[in-house]
């Protein structure tokens, strides 16, 4: 796979149309990620690269509970044929309080790939939400590489040495652009909280040095400052390109606001 550029936007996919898409292309966005669980289909993909000349759209994730590999095959491959090399296909195997089918991730995880290599999706078109040494392992020998979400510099430093230095490596990351830390500290918090039901971020978390205080429901403010970095944009800029120099190919940038994020990325762009 071609460089995705140092820098990527993730949003929920219900939240974005061409418009913003176009902006952020000319912002100098490279990666469009899609959160939020896309459907099979990917209907919401073609009017974003169809709007756009560069931007790669990926997906951030197809949930493999609920998104058919046959069906998601059947979707890169029309994307693929439209738009050449500008769709990115994210899979992951989303969390055992949300979906009722879930059972042994690892092995539905292969099985998901074995049915994507059946179906003719190459390896390098293609990245796994990957977290714990086991998935990044599999990311590093079935895909182009991993797509962790939910983490700090420390888990990229050690999701890069766990990869190599030549598989992808693009880390999520929350921000908040306001001064004022309360206030931005409270929708750091609004969102990242909920995460913190689910079992397999809070293991991760443990894992990259957070504590039971820490990850206990709803977060401790040096957790939230962590996974929701906030201040003037130049702060922000700061604690983004911690990722890279952590290891990361590229930051996806979750810009966490009331309402429209295009204020937010016009503030950061250029600053990384």
């Amino acid at each position: 796979m071609e460089t995705l550029g140092r820098t990527g936007i993730w949003v929920r996919y219900s939240n974005v149309g061409q418009e913003a898409a176009r902006e952020l292309e000319r912002l100098g966005y490279s990666t469009l990620w899609l959160g939020g669980s896309p459907s099979a289909g990917l209907d919401m993909v073609d009017p974003l690269l169809e709007a756009t000349d560069t931007l790669v759209v990926g997906t951030s994730i197809v949930n493999i509970w609920t998104a058919p590999a046959t069906s998601v095959a059947e979707s890169f491959h029309r994307l693929e044929a439209k738009y050449p090399g500008r769709f990115v296909l994210g899979i992951g195997a989303g969390h055992r309080e949300s979906n009722a089918d879930y059972r042994k991730p690892y092995e539905a995880l292969v099985g998901y790939l074995d049915q994507l290599d059946q179906a003719g999706v190459p390896m390098q078109r293609r990245v796994l939400a990957a977290l714990g040494p086991r998935v990044l392992d599999l990311a590093r020998t079935r895909s182009a590489g991993a797509l962790p979400y939910l983490v700090t510099p420390e888990h990229t430093r050690s999701a890069r040495a766990r990869l190599g230095s030549g598989p992808l490596l693009v880390t999520e990351q929350k921000v908040v652009i306001d001064a004022q830390p309360d206030r931005a500290r409270e929708l750091g918090r609004e969102r990242v909280a909920p995460y913190l039901r689910l079992s397999n971020y809070v293991a991760n978390l443990r894992r990259i040095g957070f504590d039971t205080g820490d990850v206990t429901f709803p977060g401790s403010e040096r957790l939230i400052d962590a996974l929701a970095i906030h201040g003037e944009p130049e702060t922000v800029a700061d604690g983004l390109r911690a990722h890279l120099a952590a290891g990361a190919d590229q930051v996806a940038i979750q810009l966490l606001s009331d309402d429209d994020i295009l204020p937010g990325a016009r503030a950061l762009a250029h600053l990384i």
